[in-house]
């Protein structure tokens, strides 16, 4: 895979701008970006291509040892010393801000260099090519049942390009991913139902072929979620398929880990590091080095190489994640996780690949102890208030379990909340079974949209649903 021809030819300029920066500054960094994206989808009446979230530009970090600063440029071009001086003039901070300003440790810069690719098959198919894929399975899926109202299909591509420069780094990486969704529009027995499956990988050619097997289990889905009744609520002991156990892992020590909300005190968690959070079987972990997914690069938008971090280990809360600018304010060293929604876009602290460690159970084992309860299937969607440990997941459907087998019962969808550490406190079993999905897009708060995995073993737990 070959590096922006961009970014290349900008090399030269962010080095020399750099050293002009470092007169002002006992920090200097930059980060240029750039990302091609597209998007084609086809239903039953239609087949669009289009561009997706792409964008081209540079993001200078600066630090004085009393605040750090960020500026955005879509090009960086002239002389390094003009444009030094006219970053310093829009960045001097004005009397009030002045005045709040406290010393913070200076941003680590260890020396590094070194280029990363990681290989796609992308440009093996062009954009016609494509398309006609989401067509063809859009018409199977229709046409395999007239029950199906419409079905969708989408596949999504995304190249990213970066250059990091500091005084002691010069970092390059080029990696891609490709997400595939299909979805059947179903009319059921006891009401409308949308059913979901989904692809993903590096390979866009592997990742096709997987959705043309998915055809099938789809809509089978279809007919399972359109028969399905509402849940009675109750606190019920349920085993998670590995989307839920990743959605739980996302929304219960995710987002509550994520360390630049340590430095605001909002988040709990920042009073328990180093004290049980969890059942003594649990270990959690997060880092786009964690394992390969829509979330895997070389290094993050701070320059700082991806990490793999142990948040949780025998149950015992023993670290959280951190960018750059908040493991300096805390005094610890930054995790890998400086992230950004667009080079435009200040740098938070985001999860990348987030999932629970396999144990060594076997699911049927897992089944079979349960009397009475559920198996909850497909992520939905969650949230979670770090603030106060309350969490909620929803999960497309549940099957329920009776006498230790899987009935023909099926809950849709079904509602699961609670206190954070009660929910994991009660895993009881952990399976030999382990997924992560790559296909995920998570916002901090209702904004920040960066791209996520997350995923894990079937956890046993008891909870509380609805």
């Amino acid at each position: 895979m070959s590096f922006s021809r961009f970014l290349e030819s900008r090399m030269p300029m962010a080095e020399a701008l750099v050293k002009e920066l470092q007169k002002s500054y006992s920090y200097a960094g930059i980060l240029g970006t750039d990302v091609s994206a597209v998007s084609f989808q086809a239903t039953k009446m239609s087949a669009t291509a289009k561009e997706g979230e792409g964008e081209r530009g540079f993001t200078v970090k600066l630090h004085d040892g009393k605040a750090v600063f960020e500026y955005a440029l879509d090009d960086l071009v002239g002389d390094p010393r003009e444009l030094a001086e006219k970053i310093r003039s829009e960045l001097t901070p004005g009397d009030a801000l002045g005045g709040k300003m406290i010393r913070a440790e200076v941003l680590r810069d260890e020396p590094l260099r070194k280029d990363f690719r990681r290989e796609t098959d992308f440009a093996s198919f062009d954009d016609e090519t494509v398309l006609g894929v989401c067509s063809e399975l859009s018409k199977a899926i229709s046409g395999r049942d007239e029950r199906v109202q419409n079905a969708f299909v989408r596949i999504g591509t995304f190249t990213a390009d970066k250059l990091f420069v500091s005084p002691n780094r010069r970092l390059t990486q080029s990696y891609g991913w490709a997400n595939g969704v299909m979805m059947a529009v179903y009319q059921g027995e006891k009401k409308m139902a949308e059913a979901r499956k989904m692809a993903y990988g590096t390979s866009l050619g592997k990742m096709i072929g997987e959705m043309r097997e998915l055809v099938d289990p789809l809509l089978e889905l279809a007919g399972l979620l359109g028969r399905a009744k509402p849940i009675v609520p109750g606190v019920y002991d349920v085993i998670t398929d590995p989307s839920i156990t990743g959605l739980i892992a996302h929304e219960a020590f995710g987002h509550g880990v994520e360390m630049d909300q340590f430095v605001k005190d909002r988040a709990l968690a920042k009073a328990y590091v180093g004290k049980p959070v969890a059942s003594p079987i649990v270990n959690m972990r997060d880092g786009a080095a964690s394992t390969l997914s829509a979330a895997s690069y070389f290094f993050d938008d701070d320059g700082v190489p991806a990490g793999d971090t142990k948040i949780i280990e025998n149950g015992i809360l023993v670290r959280g994640l951190s960018d750059l600018t908040s493991a300096a304010e805390l005094g610890t060293a930054p995790t890998g996780n400086g992230r950004r929604e667009s080079f435009r876009r200040k740098a938070y602290t985001r999860m990348a690949n987030t999932f629970f460690e396999p144990g060594q159970d076997k699911l049927e084992d897992m089944i079979a102890s349960i009397d009475h309860g559920y198996m909850l299937f497909d992520t939905n969607n969650g949230m979670e208030d770090p603030k106060n440990w309350q969490i909620q997941c929803t999960a497309e459907y549940g099957i329920e379990i009776l006498n230790g087998k899987l009935t023909g019962n099926v809950v849709s969808p079904v509602v699961m909340s609670g206190y954070v550490p009660d929910l994991l406190k009660s895993i009881s079993m952990i399976s030999d079974a382990f997924t992560v999905t790559g296909a995920g897009m998570c916002g901090k708060g209702y904004k920040e949209w960066v791209r996520v995995s997350d995923g894990g073993p079937h956890l046993k737990a008891r909870v509380k649903l609805g």
